[in-house]
């Protein structure tokens, strides 16, 4: 089995064995959830429903506010007890809608369509519209406008994100085995809506089962297949995915539509399926809890809003002091202060560590070694656009590549002198946004 990949990355200790063979668990009904308005790239939501107010289940809580932003749905039934700031997965505090549950789960009326491929495309992009679907490998992009690429960009590839290069997280691996037809379908109502011709499946080699039984079903599909991927991080991030299958390479502050492919989150074409087929709005997700300290590590099927400490809680709570708790992985993903926050629609792990490990080292000088200028995938120098950020010289950050840092963190994963390289960009990124605004 040939392996592609791209080049740079990092080779960090995977550790999936905690939960890469065990089977997806469906999650007791919440009592509780909270639902953030910003659960993707865009404009917030606005809330449509007012404290007091009786919800299904599936029921529209909150209308996308623009062209870039998505619907929210709730994912229990009960009743509305707060729209107030809640912690954010994200670790900022952020409007959201508390839904207290009554108990009886009381759905929005769904449909079955088993010929759904039939539809009009125009049908199943407003139907993926309605669901509130956004990008679920974490970046949160509303999928329905990746799936509007202007008329001057013919899209002729759909590639399917299985990598999950991220340390730790198993849910997609799991999702793969256990729903791959469903994955599959949804692959090709993209590839329908788009009018691609060429579907591709990547996934990483730590899955040789996922890799085996996806190749299975689609051994008689002449225009989809599998990509098997070189074990290496950070291989699941667009620019580096498009590489390693086609060698066509995204340009500089260019989008993977500027070269004809559409990328997606496996997770996403599974939630594309559902919406086409049932018309079932985006409620729930395959997160990952996992880390040293948690008693018994899960893949759950949990309904979008479920607290982070309810998730704890099931998994047999902690053996030891939690020193870390991070939203997503440990490379990209994000630090919070409590397991106060919900899951969103991104969420795709959470991770506890312990005190050891997560001690903080303090920053020394740089070097010069360039081992992080060896490891960039985008071909940056992460160092100088730290140098930048930290003496405030936003010009040198934005001459270095700035702009085009995927913020993967393969720079601090390597440097000797612990240069916290991935903060101090997205510090130079924000100061960065607020220069153009001012100007």
């Amino acid at each position: 089995m040939k392996l592609k990949t791209f080049p740079g990355g990092v080779h960090p200790p995977d550790n999936k064995q905690y939960t890469s063979a065990v089977p997806i668990e469906e999650f007791p009904l919440p009592q509780k959830v909270v639902i953030p308005m910003s659960q993707h790239v865009g404009a917030p939501s606005v809330p449509l429903v007012k404290v007091g107010e009786e919800v299904k289940t599936g029921q529209k809580i909150a209308e996308a506010n623009a062209y870039v932003s998505i619907p929210q749905h709730s994912s229990i039934s009960g009743k509305v007890t707060k729209i107030d700031t809640f912690l954010h997965p994200l670790g900022a505090m952020s409007l959201a809608i508390e839904i207290t549950g009554d108990g009886s789960d009381s759905w929005i009326e769904l449909v079955d369509e088993p010929d759904f491929m039939n539809l009009p495309v125009e049908e199943m992009k407003n139907r993926i519209k309605e669901a509130g679907i956004c990008g679920m490998g974490g970046a949160g992009f509303p999928t329905i406008v990746k799936l509007s690429p202007p008329e001057n960009k013919p899209i002729d590839t759909v590639i399917l994100n299985g990598v999950e290069c991220e340390p730790y997280l198993t849910a997609d691996h799991r999702l793969m085995l256990e729903q791959s037809e469903g994955i599959i379908n949804g692959l090709k109502i993209i590839m329908k809506i788009l009018n691609a011709q060429h579907g591709m499946i990547g996934i990483e080699s730590n899955k040789p089962d996922a890799i085996a039984q996806m190749n299975k079903l689609l051994a008689s599909e002449n225009n989809l297949s599998v990509v098997p991927l070189k074990l290496k991080y950070p291989q699941g991030a667009e620019k580096q995915l498009i590489y390693a299958a086609t060698k066509r390479i995204v340009p500089a502050g260019g989008l993977p539509l500027d070269v004809g492919i559409v990328v997606q989150n496996v997770g996403t074409a599974f939630a594309i399926y559902e919406a086409v087929r049932f018309k079932k709005p985006l409620v729930e997700r395959i997160i990952t809890v996992t880390g040293s300290v948690v008693n018994n590590p899960k893949n759950l099927k949990a309904r979008i809003g479920t607290l982070f400490s309810d998730l704890v809680t099931y998994c047999g709570g902690t053996k030891s002091e939690i020193g870390k708790v991070i939203s997503g992985g440990p490379m990209m993903g994000y630090s919070l202060p409590s397991l106060d926050a919900p899951m969103a629609k991104g969420t795709s792990g959470l991770i506890l560590f312990s005190e050891k490990e997560a001690r903080t080292i303090e920053e020394r000088n740089c070097i010069h070694c360039a081992h992080c200028v060896d490891v960039c995938p985008m071909n940056l120098v992460p160092s100088l656009i730290a140098q930048g950020v930290k003496g405030g010289d936003l010009t040198l950050a934005v001459k270095a590549g700035l702009e085009d840092c995927i913020k993967c963190g393969s720079c601090a994963y390597v440097c000797p002198a612990h240069i916290r390289i991935v903060q101090w960009v997205d510090t130079g990124k924000l100061r960065y946004a607020e220069e153009r605004q001012a100007k």
